[in-house]
């Protein structure tokens, strides 16, 4: 069955409005895509950003609030929509303020082939590092070649393993993890550091991630490989302290695959976390940055063993003096 995808039109004040309708056609799966969120993720998460579109800014800022819904490409579904025009169109008259938006609907056809896999087909296994193989939970491999596989299932998290930064940094951790190292994964994302090192014999303890979803993907592609995480802790090192105090010390490697910056900013408490002689694997830095990321971390106390670049991206092995 193929299905409709309705976009609809309106505005953070009508959000409610419009949910309340879904509710009584008894559609009960929505997406929302909030202007106030744009205008919030803008503000608040300017400091984790090496370059910045201007033109992507200014159309961040220029979007309407959008609830998508999917409907039955099918006589049902056109009644659904039809009733829902309907019903926008009866707000809208009462809407003598515009409050509320447009309430208007725009429609695509979704194919059922799409709907299921979507991006998912362009995921195939590939090779990373000296020992690892990446795949997806759907795909099988007759023949690893004698590779460690690592199944992976990102969702909306970053870490397919396809990345040149995730890539630098698995092939970092196959030159340093021996067996048995404490290790910390700071912006873990869909946890694939955390999982290779657990694969090459390192105690993957803790995990920090600012956002709850991928913490959860983590734990759950770490099970899927036979990997035990330890504490996940959810939230912005660099701004709550309670945080940094969870986190604990006495590392003996810390992953940190983040962006110049946010690397720049913590290099410090990378050091503070770390045992004497302990190794930072970082990256996530884009290469005219790779310079000013190198002089905060000897800044830090850091010695430098390896800078390793691909593509435009660079990746820093470095030891805690």
């Amino acid at each position: 069955m193929d299905w409709t995808e309705v976009t609809i039109f309106t505005t953070t004040a009508g959000i409610d409005v419009v949910t309340d309708l879904l509710d009584a056609l008894h559609i009960e799966g929505y997406a929302l895509e909030d202007a106030a969120d744009f205008e919030e993720f803008l503000h608040d998460t300017e400091i984790y950003w090496d370059y910045v579109d201007e033109e992507l800014c200014k159309n961040l800022r220029g979007q309407e609030t959008k609830i998508k819904i999917y409907l039955p490409g099918d006589e049902s579904g056109e009644a659904q929509l039809a009733e829902l025009n309907r019903l926008l169109a009866e707000k809208k008259e009462q809407d003598a303020e515009n409050a509320w938006g447009r309430l208007t609907t725009e429609t695509a056809v979704t194919r059922q082939e799409d709907w299921e896999w979507g991006w998912k087909q362009y995921f195939k296994p590939f090779p990373v590092g000296e020992t690892f193989l990446i795949k997806p939970s759907w795909e099988k491999v007759d023949d690893p070649q004698g590779r460690r596989i690592l199944e992976i299932d990102p969702a909306s998290s970053f870490g397919t393993g396809s990345h040149d930064t995730t890539q630098l940094c698995m092939a970092a951790l196959e030159r340093t993890i021996k067996g048995g190292e404490r290790l910390l994964d700071m912006g873990t994302g869909s946890g694939i550091l955390a999982i290779a090192a657990g694969m090459l014999g390192a105690k993957p303890e803790t995990v920090v991630d600012i956002d709850p979803h991928c913490l959860t993907c983590a734990q759950e592609n770490a099970e899927r490989n036979g990997v035990t995480l330890g504490k996940a802790l959810c939230g912005d090192a660099l701004r709550d302290p309670a945080l940094v105090e969870e986190i604990g010390s006495d590392y003996d490697v810390i992953c940190a695959n983040i962006v110049a910056d946010i690397i720049i900013g913590m290099a410090p408490m990378f050091a503070e976390k770390l045992v004497p002689g302990g190794t930072l694997i970082t990256s996530g830095i884009i290469a005219p940055r790779a310079d000013e990321v190198g002089e905060a971390l000897e800044k830090a106390g850091f010695t430098l063993l390896d800078r390793a670049e691909s593509s435009d991206w660079a990746a820093f092995t470095a030891r805690r003096g």
